[in-house]
């Protein structure tokens, strides 16, 4: 059984601190998740990527109706085309189907590329946020909360929505 790193080191850091001290030790907490879902930034980040994928799927649909229209003309004129011409329409149906399939795909691996840049710069600036946070209000230590396996924190441990806001209100400095 694999102990989670978050529990060594809160152990460490506690057994670091003498007996009364230890009671004064303060470790916090933020939902990166709910940062990145309720921020103005991630709510833009999140907009941005819904209309990426709505202009994708428009992409891989009109290629879709082109293979059914071909599709359609194969079944209909099949009988009366010629074996070379009926083989290479079948074949050319053929390919346009991989191609579609190799474009969807490619699609998909973009929008989770431009998800991950997306998360990966929101959780760049938070983390002087969080110094910050940090600082100010005498924590010794904060942790993610879903990866460091909270399973229960003093809510006034909680600085989620203190992130939030200061997050949003650097954004707001940022745009004017």
């Amino acid at each position: 059984m694999r102990i989670p790193s978050a529990l060594v080191a809160g152990a460490v850091l506690l057994g670091l601190v003498g007996g009364a001290e230890a009671a004064a030790t303060r470790v916090g907490f933020v939902d990166v998740q709910k940062v990145i879902v309720r921020s103005l930034a991630g709510v833009a980040a999140r907009e941005q990527l819904e209309k990426d994928k709505a202009i994708m799927q428009k992409d891989v649909e009109a290629r879709k109706a082109e293979l059914d229209k071909l599709r359609d003309e194969l079944e209909k004129k099949g009988l009366v085309l010629s074996a070379d011409a009926k083989r290479e329409k079948e074949e050319t149906f053929q390919r346009k189907v991989r191609d579609l399939r190799r474009l969807a795909d490619d699609l998909e691996k973009e929008l989770q590329r431009k998800e991950q840049l997306a998360t990966q710069k929101i959780l760049q600036e938070l983390t002087g946020l969080v110094e910050k946070v940090g600082k100010d209000r005498g924590f010794l230590l904060i942790v993610e909360r879903r990866s460091a396996g909270v399973i229960y924190a003093d809510p006034e441990a909680d600085v989620t929505d203190e992130i939030i806001k200061l997050y949003d209100q650097e954004k707001a400095k940022e745009k004017k």
